[in-house]
């Protein structure tokens, strides 16, 4: 099983300028490694907020883990009317292949739900060798939090574009 649908690359695409005004973009977050998916949150919601996107425009809900991601994201879409999702967890190696399972799990149960509900929902799911490698990936020097929403934003204008 390969998990390059997870591979951060340090050469990500340059954030393009986009407002955020009137969007409403959820966030789906894991408590598992809680602090380090809160990191990415708030990193989240910073960039959100900071692009216009308002409080109200930014529901944030909590499932237990990354495996359920999928299903918080679709019943959070049956709720509330969302121009994109930013899905965000965190899986880190055992000592087993679990950590593996739940990555692709998450992953294309994030890729159903996007397309079955028509809406782009941001896999925003770190899945790291060590917690040393977690740690850098979710606090470290490169902003993933801020390269999420990115996407987020960039993908709810498209969504509107076309639409």
């Amino acid at each position: 099983m390969h998990l390059l649908f997870f591979a951060m690359s340090l050469d990500a695409p340059s954030p393009l300028s986009l407002s955020g005004a009137g969007l409403s973009i959820g966030i789906v977050a894991s408590r598992y490694n809680a602090e380090l998916v809160d990191a990415l949150v708030a990193q989240v919601r910073t960039s959100l907020l900071a692009a216009g996107v308002s409080e109200s425009g930014l529901p944030v809900v909590r499932v237990p883990g990354a495996n359920e991601l999928p299903s918080g994201v679709q019943l959070l879409l049956r709720q509330t009317k969302l121009d994109a999702v930013v899905a965000l967890g965190v899986v880190i190696r055992g000592g087993t292949l679990h950590y593996e399972l739940v990555s692709f799990a998450a992953s294309e149960g994030l890729q159903r739900v996007a397309l079955d509900a028509a809406v782009p929902v941001i896999a925003g799911v770190v899945v790291a060798e060590t917690p040393e490698q977690a740690e850098e990936r979710c606090r470290g020097a490169i902003n993933r939090g801020a390269e999420f929403a990115s996407a987020a934003l960039e993908m709810a204008n498209l969504k509107r574009q076309l639409s």
